[in-house]
Protein backbone atom coordinates (compact mmCIF):
# COMPACT_ATOMS: atom_id res chain seq x y z
CA UNK A 1 0.00 0.00 0.00
CA UNK A 2 1.38 3.52 -1.29
CA UNK A 3 1.66 6.07 1.53
CA UNK A 4 0.34 9.50 0.22
CA UNK A 5 2.55 12.37 1.18
CA UNK A 6 1.32 14.75 3.14
CA UNK A 7 1.01 18.10 1.87
CA UNK A 8 2.47 20.79 3.94
CA UNK A 9 0.88 23.68 5.76
CA UNK A 10 0.91 26.90 4.32
CA UNK A 11 3.24 29.25 5.98
CA UNK A 12 0.98 31.44 8.54
CA UNK A 13 0.18 34.92 7.19
CA UNK A 14 1.79 37.82 8.71
CA UNK A 15 1.65 41.59 9.29
CA UNK A 16 4.01 43.86 9.57
CA UNK A 17 3.50 46.26 12.98
CA UNK A 18 6.35 47.73 14.10
CA UNK A 19 9.45 48.82 12.48
CA UNK A 20 13.05 48.59 13.62
CA UNK A 21 13.29 51.97 15.17
CA UNK A 22 9.84 51.69 16.73
CA UNK A 23 11.06 48.25 18.69
CA UNK A 24 14.53 50.05 19.83
CA UNK A 25 12.58 52.88 21.30
CA UNK A 26 9.99 50.52 23.15
CA UNK A 27 13.74 47.98 24.42
CA UNK A 28 15.45 51.35 25.17
CA UNK A 29 12.74 52.80 27.10
CA UNK A 30 11.33 49.28 29.25
CA UNK A 31 15.89 48.68 29.56
CA UNK A 32 15.80 52.17 31.28
CA UNK A 33 12.56 52.54 33.07
CA UNK A 34 13.56 48.71 34.76
CA UNK A 35 17.02 49.98 35.90
CA UNK A 36 15.14 52.97 37.20
CA UNK A 37 12.42 50.50 39.34
CA UNK A 38 15.13 48.22 40.40
CA UNK A 39 17.54 50.73 42.19
CA UNK A 40 14.52 52.55 43.56
CA UNK A 41 13.46 49.40 45.24
CA UNK A 42 16.95 48.97 46.82
CA UNK A 43 17.19 52.73 48.04
CA UNK A 44 13.21 52.36 49.50
CA UNK A 45 12.97 49.12 50.64
CA UNK A 46 14.87 48.29 53.96
CA UNK A 47 15.25 44.74 53.18
CA UNK A 48 16.59 45.34 49.81
CA UNK A 49 18.32 48.38 50.92
CA UNK A 50 21.02 46.55 53.49
CA UNK A 51 22.02 44.32 50.59
CA UNK A 52 23.69 47.49 48.85
CA UNK A 53 27.01 48.44 50.06
CA UNK A 54 27.10 51.35 47.97
CA UNK A 55 24.05 53.66 47.92
CA UNK A 56 25.76 56.41 46.78
CA UNK A 57 26.26 54.72 43.81
CA UNK A 58 22.88 52.86 43.53
CA UNK A 59 21.60 56.97 43.28
CA UNK A 60 23.90 58.13 40.84
CA UNK A 61 22.33 54.72 38.77
CA UNK A 62 18.81 55.94 39.74
CA UNK A 63 19.90 59.84 38.55
CA UNK A 64 20.82 59.14 35.51
CA UNK A 65 18.82 56.49 33.97
CA UNK A 66 15.87 59.62 35.13
CA UNK A 67 17.59 61.24 32.55
CA UNK A 68 18.25 59.31 30.12
CA UNK A 69 14.74 58.06 30.25
CA UNK A 70 13.04 60.71 27.68
CA UNK A 71 16.23 59.74 25.31
CA UNK A 72 15.00 57.09 23.04
CA UNK A 73 11.67 59.07 22.60
CA UNK A 74 13.47 61.94 21.52
CA UNK A 75 15.62 59.96 19.39
CA UNK A 76 12.71 58.05 17.90
CA UNK A 77 10.95 61.38 16.82
CA UNK A 78 13.35 60.68 13.64
CA UNK A 79 11.73 58.19 12.08
CA UNK A 80 8.28 58.71 10.61
CA UNK A 81 6.72 55.36 11.68
CA UNK A 82 7.06 56.17 14.78
CA UNK A 83 5.90 59.52 14.55
CA UNK A 84 2.78 58.47 12.87
CA UNK A 85 2.14 55.72 15.77
CA UNK A 86 2.38 58.31 18.06
CA UNK A 87 -0.79 60.31 16.51
CA UNK A 88 -2.44 56.93 16.14
CA UNK A 89 -1.96 56.82 20.44
CA UNK A 90 -3.16 60.59 20.95
CA UNK A 91 -6.33 59.69 18.95
CA UNK A 92 -9.20 58.97 20.95
CA UNK A 93 -12.31 58.05 18.68
CA UNK A 94 -15.87 56.80 19.01
CA UNK A 95 -14.54 52.93 19.46
CA UNK A 96 -12.16 53.59 22.01
CA UNK A 97 -15.32 54.56 24.33
CA UNK A 98 -16.32 51.46 23.08
CA UNK A 99 -13.76 49.51 23.83
CA UNK A 100 -13.38 51.00 27.10
CA UNK A 101 -17.55 50.45 28.45
CA UNK A 102 -16.71 46.20 27.04
CA UNK A 103 -13.81 46.46 29.16
CA UNK A 104 -15.63 47.83 32.33
CA UNK A 105 -18.00 45.34 31.65
CA UNK A 106 -15.38 42.85 31.48
CA UNK A 107 -16.77 41.53 28.41
CA UNK A 108 -14.37 39.77 26.19
CA UNK A 109 -16.10 39.08 22.94
CA UNK A 110 -13.44 40.62 20.11
CA UNK A 111 -16.66 41.88 18.49
CA UNK A 112 -17.30 44.08 21.56
CA UNK A 113 -13.68 45.59 21.91
CA UNK A 114 -13.41 47.73 18.29
CA UNK A 115 -9.91 48.46 18.06
CA UNK A 116 -7.60 50.53 15.64
CA UNK A 117 -3.69 49.40 15.76
CA UNK A 118 -3.89 50.20 19.56
CA UNK A 119 -6.74 50.09 21.58
CA UNK A 120 -8.02 52.01 24.19
CA UNK A 121 -6.35 50.40 26.96
CA UNK A 122 -3.10 51.03 25.48
CA UNK A 123 -3.66 54.87 24.33
CA UNK A 124 -4.46 55.28 28.18
CA UNK A 125 -1.47 53.66 29.76
CA UNK A 126 0.61 55.53 26.78
CA UNK A 127 -0.60 58.46 27.84
CA UNK A 128 -0.98 57.82 31.76
CA UNK A 129 3.08 56.69 31.70
CA UNK A 130 4.30 59.73 29.68
CA UNK A 131 3.04 62.06 31.77
CA UNK A 132 4.13 60.17 35.13
CA UNK A 133 7.59 60.27 33.76
CA UNK A 134 7.73 63.79 32.76
CA UNK A 135 6.17 64.35 36.09
CA UNK A 136 9.04 61.71 37.92
CA UNK A 137 11.73 63.72 35.78
CA UNK A 138 11.17 67.24 37.35
CA UNK A 139 10.48 65.91 41.08
CA UNK A 140 13.44 64.05 40.45
CA UNK A 141 15.36 67.43 39.76
CA UNK A 142 14.66 69.33 42.13
CA UNK A 143 15.42 66.33 44.63
CA UNK A 144 18.77 66.16 43.03
CA UNK A 145 19.60 70.12 42.47
CA UNK A 146 18.83 71.14 46.24
CA UNK A 147 20.26 74.83 46.07
CA UNK A 148 18.15 75.75 42.99
CA UNK A 149 14.08 75.46 45.22
CA UNK A 150 13.35 76.46 48.39
CA UNK A 151 12.39 73.80 51.10
CA UNK A 152 9.31 73.33 50.97
CA UNK A 153 9.36 72.82 47.42
CA UNK A 154 11.65 70.18 47.81
CA UNK A 155 9.57 68.34 50.52
CA UNK A 156 6.62 68.40 48.76
CA UNK A 157 8.68 67.02 45.43
CA UNK A 158 9.83 63.89 47.60
CA UNK A 159 6.36 63.26 48.41
CA UNK A 160 4.86 63.07 44.91
CA UNK A 161 7.88 61.58 43.67
CA UNK A 162 7.84 58.26 46.11
CA UNK A 163 4.30 58.06 45.70
CA UNK A 164 3.98 57.61 42.36
CA UNK A 165 6.90 55.74 41.85
CA UNK A 166 4.77 53.22 43.90
CA UNK A 167 1.58 53.76 41.81
CA UNK A 168 4.37 53.32 38.13
CA UNK A 169 5.28 50.01 39.60
CA UNK A 170 1.63 48.75 40.33
CA UNK A 171 1.24 50.20 36.86
CA UNK A 172 4.45 48.41 35.43
CA UNK A 173 3.43 45.13 36.84
CA UNK A 174 -0.23 45.53 35.26
CA UNK A 175 1.63 46.39 31.94
CA UNK A 176 4.13 43.34 32.34
CA UNK A 177 1.20 40.90 33.30
CA UNK A 178 -1.09 42.09 30.17
CA UNK A 179 1.78 41.00 27.85
CA UNK A 180 2.60 37.83 29.07
CA UNK A 181 -0.91 36.57 28.73
CA UNK A 182 -0.59 37.94 24.80
CA UNK A 183 2.59 36.09 22.94
CA UNK A 184 1.50 37.71 19.70
CA UNK A 185 1.91 41.12 21.43
CA UNK A 186 5.06 40.15 22.22
CA UNK A 187 6.34 38.54 18.97
CA UNK A 188 5.18 41.98 17.44
CA UNK A 189 7.43 43.73 19.53
CA UNK A 190 10.46 41.66 19.44
CA UNK A 191 9.85 40.83 15.47
CA UNK A 192 8.35 43.41 13.79
CA UNK A 193 5.40 40.96 12.57
CA UNK A 194 2.22 39.60 13.78
CA UNK A 195 -0.16 37.24 12.29
CA UNK A 196 -2.95 38.01 10.48
CA UNK A 197 -5.51 36.33 12.06
CA UNK A 198 -4.54 38.26 15.66
CA UNK A 199 -4.61 41.72 13.87
CA UNK A 200 -7.88 40.82 12.78
CA UNK A 201 -9.08 39.63 15.98
CA UNK A 202 -7.15 42.17 18.87
CA UNK A 203 -7.12 45.32 16.19
CA UNK A 204 -9.86 44.83 13.74
CA UNK A 205 -10.38 48.12 12.59
CA UNK A 206 -6.38 49.08 12.47
CA UNK A 207 -5.68 47.47 8.36
CA UNK A 208 -8.29 48.80 5.45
Amino acid sequence: MSLRAETPAPPEARVHRFTRAERWVHRATAALMGVCVLTAAFLYIPQLAVLVGRRELVVRVHQYAGLALPVPVLLGLASRAFRTDLRFLNRFGPHDRVWLRAALRRDRRHEERPAGKFNAGQKIYAAWIAGATLVMLGTGLMMWFTHLTPLMWRTSATFVHDWLALTIGVVLAGHIGMALGDPEARRGLRTGTVSEDWADREHPLWRP
